[in-house]
């Protein structure tokens, strides 16, 4: 086999790089060289739940391969934003083929540098889906989780540290409008949507992101609000409060509390505010997050947003 004469042809590269500048190679970067990506997140120490993982869905082997492979991998501090609950039940045998989809999501089969990465507007995975890349004045993100880490250099991949898991579609998930339906919660909700002829493209567009009001929510309207909105000739009105509550993309809850703001699918922007560990979107308390379905995400408020205008 080729790589280690490469791997060691390279290492060799980077000593006599350093020689020529007066400065010494780093030992730890050369030696990285010569271990798999497996083998780095293992000795790393930040990276226990994803080697628990990958061990748990029989990807040590694969990921072990000649590849190239690149991997965004979340720290245990990234998985621990899950909860410890949603963890143990991936890890069960029988939610394996969940668990694998998870894990290839973050696995791209080709060699990433940093600077391809922020080249690309999307990264194909292992799992088939792609990653969305946005690059902005506070870094890199890739589908919502930041890049706080790059070009960890193994012999057979490369290893970019990520503070979020990122989550491909259930295909086995339901959509957005039967979640709701399936709920209860969210009768007054579904009748505004069919009125407005906005559920069908909540049903199988997407992805989406719905801060979504309860009926207690609706209740709150004062009396007879409610009734006018439905009225035919009050659609485009009930249209535009509906479309306030939407935003393109899946925002977990993870990354929207670190949004001061998120555009809307009405053309005007939410304000997100986070006190005593609450997030808030325009006023309305978020009080139950990450309802995560086929195509988007729900995150149940107490109130009705209302455009400013």
């Amino acid at each position: 086999m080729l790589i280690r004469p490469l791997c060691a042809l390279f290492a060799s590269a980077v000593i006599a790089m350093a020689q020529n500048q007066g400065q010494p190679a780093d030992p730890v970067a050369v030696k990285m060289l010569d271990k798999t990506v497996v083998e780095i997140a293992i000795e790393n120490g930040q990276f226990s739940t994803l080697v628990a993982a990958v061990k748990a869905a029989g990807l040590v082997e694969t990921l072990s391969g000649k590849g190239p492979f690149t991997v965004f991998a979340p720290t245990d501090a990234a998985f621990k934003k899950l909860g410890d609950a949603a963890i143990a039940e991936l890890l069960k045998p029988e939610n394996k083929a969940r668990l694998t989809a998870i894990l290839t999501y973050h696995v791209a089969a080709e060699s990433m540098p940093a600077s391809k990465v922020v080249a690309a507007k999307s990264i194909a995975t292992l799992q088939g889906s792609a990653l969305t890349v946005a690059v902005g004045k506070d870094g890199v993100t890739l589908s919502g989780s930041k890049v706080i880490k790059t070009d960890i250099m193994g012999k057979n991949g490369i290893i970019h540290v990520i503070d979020t898991v990122m989550l491909p579609a259930d295909p086995k998930a339901d959509n957005l409008v039967v979640i709701a339906q399936k709920s209860g919660a969210f009768g007054t909700l579904l009748t505004a949507a069919v009125a407005a002829g906005i559920a069908d493209s909540l049903a199988n567009g997407g992805p989406f992101t719905i801060f979504a009001p309860t009926d207690e929510a609706f209740a709150k309207l004062p009396a007879g609000t409610l009734a006018s909105l439905l009225k035919p000739e009050n659609k485009d009105q009930l249209t535009k409060i509906l479309k306030l509550h939407i935003v393109s993309g899946k925002v977990m809850a993870a990354q929207a509390v670190k949004l001061t703001s998120a555009p809307s699918l009405a053309g005007e922007d939410l304000t997100l505010v986070v006190n005593s560990g609450k997030l808030a979107i325009n006023g309305a308390n978020v009080i139950s997050a990450d309802v995560v379905a086929k195509n988007g995400v729900i995150h149940i408020i107490d109130a009705v947003l209302l455009p400013k205008q």
